[in-house]
């Protein structure tokens, strides 16, 4: 059992999305929360809610797609607010597109703010953590890291290398007292389907992004490895899916999510967090 109360804990993407919602539940929580992302603006209006309400939070506007300068971000949170305890690396992108439309430029971004920043800043801190023999690494995944989404390729791509390199990281910690975590939200009542009033769809669940926050949290309390929040029965369809993936195409053509996703690539969605 983890406590969260009074550590340190390093949020990516804290300015948008479900990360607001992390960050607030945090500090309920009695974190001190480290929040990163790229809009000064957004940062400083989140820390002063978070501290109106009696928590405490501190603000680091920074672009982690810049991962030479990701040592000088962790030098500057060390000296300001010391070790950081846990880190939850939710920084995404997500821009929809016909794979063959994609730039390359478009396919660095999110490959770097997805994947590898997350890779490279638990890389920066691990080795404290690992000293101290206490810490958490949490990776903000998604189900398209289970089963690719058409239409959002590069995104699925990062989302399953998530998978697959907490795994391995949780695997290498084990027998210590520094965990790792990967978490798979679904569809949720925020962010971009919220902001362009599209439905998700049929038959998927969609989550409030409280909701989401909270899973979170329970997910680091109870040292969790990996945690879908479509529930125990999606964990099984997405397993099916990996024995038969003619199915898993099929099931998406059926239940509109290749139609809804094709529609965003037509109209160039997509957001930043």
């Amino acid at each position: 059992m983890t406590s969260i109360a009074g550590k340190n804990v390093l949020l990516t993407g804290a300015s948008g999305g479900i990360g607001v919602y992390i960050a607030r539940a945090l500090a309920k929580q009695g974190a001190n929360v480290i929040c990163v992302a790229r809009s000064e603006a957004a940062l400083s209006s989140l820390v002063t809610e978070i501290k109106l309400s009696g928590g405490k939070a501190t603000s680091f506007p920074f672009d982690i797609s810049k991962l030479e300068e990701l040592p000088k971000l962790i030098e500057q949170i060390t000296q300001t607010v010391g070790g950081v305890g846990i880190l939850i690396n939710n920084a995404a992108i997500e821009k929809y597109s016909a794979f063959q439309n994609y730039c390359l430029d478009d396919i660095r971004s999110i490959l770097t703010t997805n994947l590898m920043a997350g890779i490279e800043l638990t890389r920066l801190l691990l080795p404290g953590m690992i000293a101290r023999d206490s810490g958490h690494v949490v990776n903000i995944s998604s189900g398209s890291g289970k089963k690719g989404a058409p239409y959002n390729s590069i995104y699925s791509a990062t989302k399953a290398g998530l998978i697959m390199w907490t795994d391995s990281l949780r695997q290498e910690l084990a027998g210590s007292n520094v965990r790792a975590t990967v978490v798979c939200p679904g569809y949720t009542n925020a962010g971009m389907f919220l902001a362009f009033g599209l439905s998700a769809p049929k038959m998927a669940r969609v989550s409030e992004p409280t909701d989401v926050a909270n899973a979170i949290l329970h997910a680091i309390e109870k040292n969790y490895g990996e945690v879908m929040l479509d529930g125990f029965l999606t964990k099984i369809l997405f397993a099916y899916i990996q024995l038969v993936p003619d199915f898993g195409d099929r099931l998406y053509r059926w239940i509109g999510l290749t139609k809804l996703n094709q529609t965003c690539a037509t109209n160039r969605m997509g957001t930043k967090g």
